[in-house]
């Protein structure tokens, strides 16, 4: 029997018009499809190919599924919102692979690269992310939230610019609220905080506040959070959206 082979795809952030040639072309060639239901969905069903939908706290076993039916011979394709190498899927695909039979190892393994959701929000903007910046999720489902607090004040103490992931849910109402109490003593209140909903879908919306008026009950879980540097700046236009960008330059070079 010869090798399969497992594509990890991003979709982007949404809408078609995000998805690149690439990604379409693993997706047509695939034989079946896994991953996270609403992701699932996004992509248009084609005669002939299985699609294997499991439940977003999953990815270990959505994984381990992907890759022992690509064992067996098959072109798989496992979908991933955003980028899959972001806080997704290519990581548990290849933990899985590390820890999984020697067949896994054998695979051809492909990651299809995908617009994730921070430069998705930032382009929307402007250039937020235009500096040196971090990307930070505040689930605590993988790591405790002492190393969260701990990174989100070191982060602002070095410059950084930041992205938050994963900002809220049921089970945590109240540490995104926390994560802006702790800024609030390291950055500026005028510090500009977008928050960027569903961007590339038909419910999307864009906020911008300064970091004074950041709370948690403005975003929900399709929300990217960007947060500023000290350096960060708002540009006024006339009759047109205000646009916010860090400069490239620093300090005093």
């Amino acid at each position: 029997m010869s090798a399969g082979k497992l594509y990890v795809v991003g979709l982007g952030p949404g809408e078609a018009r995000f998805l690149t040639p690439e990604a379409s072309a693993a997706l047509g060639e695939a034989e079946a499809l896994y991953g996270y239901a609403p992701y699932l969905d996004r992509v248009p069903a084609r005669d002939g190919q299985a699609r294997h939908a499991s439940d977003n706290r999953e990815e270990l076993a959505r994984a381990g599924a992907a890759l022992a039916h690509a064992a067996g011979g098959a072109t798989v394709a496992m979908v991933s919102g955003g980028d899959p190498g972001v806080f997704a899927m290519a990581a548990a695909v290849i933990e899985a692979i590390e820890t999984g039979p020697a067949e896994w190892r054998a695979l051809e393994l492909a990651v299809v690269p995908g617009i994730t959701a921070m430069l998705a929000v930032a382009a929307k903007c402007g250039a937020p992310l235009g500096h040196d910046f971090c990307a930070i999720s505040l689930s605590d489902n993988l790591k405790p939230w002492d190393v969260i607090e701990k990174r989100l004040r070191l982060a602002a103490q070095a410059g950084f610019a930041m992205a938050f992931y994963n900002p809220v849910s049921k089970a945590r109402p109240h540490q995104l609220d926390t994560a802006f109490d702790i800024l609030r003593e390291e950055l500026a209140g005028s510090v500009p905080v977008i928050f960027g909903r569903a961007v590339g879908r038909p419910d999307e919306r864009m906020r911008v506040v300064p970091l004074t008026h950041a709370r948690g009950h403005m975003a929900d879980m399709a929300t990217c959070i960007l947060v500023g540097s000290a350096e960060t700046r708002i540009v006024e236009r006339p009759g047109r959206p205000s646009l916010v960008y860090t400069p490239r330059r620093s300090g005093d070079a």
